[in-house]
């Protein structure tokens, strides 16, 4: 029976460079054992451990997964990043939890003149300083997010570049609720200001995307059926809406409100059928609902996506039951 590895020195942390192993008395065959992987020439990275995700069937948890997949590549590709180098592009989006895809390769840019990039597992990006502002976020150098937003007009349709900006633009909300807007990581205003920065690839497709990104949407489902319900006439909605009784108490914050027909849209992941709790929770939050005049409709993403999407006719019925009329 061959012996486990001998363990590594307490400084060295999930990952690491190479030269930093050594000079901490690592021996070369200790960092060619097996429990260690090669992420990029230079640096070995401990295997990551086992996270489970308590709300699996949310809609976001593959946005999450693949969050925590780029930031332990970028997290040690930082061990052999240039200091003038950073995170852009998509795997900037990533990072800052916007919702997008994401290869196996690292987005590295760097500014014009300096040379881009080239290496195993990084794919390099050259521009314009003026097209590709910098900031820290959870300890490593991106691209602000409004200029991570306009660096993707190259890639992304006006769907997915609305998509990602309302990802951008969004207030998030602490665990009681509450909104909290120094959190937000950039605002329609600055994503009009790097659209305008200066020549880009794609840029009448930012044109056109910024014009329907809106602050409130909480997910591509929700922005999805924004986009589709603008396209088939219906109203504009309020988004991310708390919803209070007669009393002045909160009953719950909704994802989409027509309040002049008292009408609320609420979009559903599976973790709102799975989840015993959240299912209690969403009766109790409906019952306090229509007791205030509201009605809900419960939509999904079969209802949304699809061959046939059925969402906007769904609403429109409502809404024009409700006394709406085009």
């Amino acid at each position: 029976m061959s012996r486990p590895p001998s363990p590594l020195p307490p400084g060295l942390g999930a990952s690491f460079a190479r030269r930093e192993a050594v000079a901490a008395g690592v021996t070369e065959r200790r960092l060619r054992a097996k429990d260690l992987e090669t992420p990029f020439r230079g640096v070995r990275a401990r295997p990551e451990k086992a996270i489970v995700d308590t709300d699996e069937d949310d809609p976001l948890a593959a946005d999450r997964r693949t969050r925590r997949r780029v930031l332990r590549l970028a997290q040690a590709y930082t061990h052999v990043m240039p200091a003038h180098a950073f995170f852009a592009a998509r795997t900037a989006a990533v990072i800052y939890r916007a919702p997008i895809a994401h290869g196996d390769d690292l987005d590295v840019g760097v500014h014009v003149p300096a040379r881009s990039i080239r290496r195993r597992g990084v794919r390099g990006i050259k521009v314009e300083r003026k097209l590709a502002t910098i900031r820290e976020f959870d300890g490593l150098r991106l691209s602000s997010p409004a200029s991570t937003w306009a660096m993707l007009a190259s890639e992304l349709s006006v769907r997915e570049l609305v998509i990602v900006g309302d990802g951008l633009v969004r207030v998030p909300r602490d665990d009681r609720g509450v909104r909290r807007p120094l959190a937000q990581l950039t605002d329609i205003e600055q994503l009009r200001r790097a659209m305008a920065a200066g020549r880009r690839p794609g840029v009448s497709r930012l044109r056109e995307a910024v014009e329907l990104i809106r602050v409130g949407s909480s997910s591509p489902l929700e922005t999805e059926y924004r986009l589709d319900a603008a396209a088939s006439g219906l109203p504009d909605p309020e988004l991310d809406v708390d919803i209070m009784c007669t009393r002045g108490r909160r009953l719950g914050i909704t994802e989409i409100a027509y309040r002049g027909w008292k009408v609320l849209v609420e979009i559903e992941g599976d973790h709102h059928r799975t989840s015993r709790k959240q299912w209690n929770r969403d009766i109790e939050k409906y019952a306090a609902y229509v007791a205030e005049g509201w009605e809900v409709i419960r939509l999904t993403s079969a209802h949304i996506r699809g061959a046939d999407p059925k969402a906007s006719a769904i609403v429109r019925e409502v809404l024009y039951r409700r006394g709406w009329r085009p």
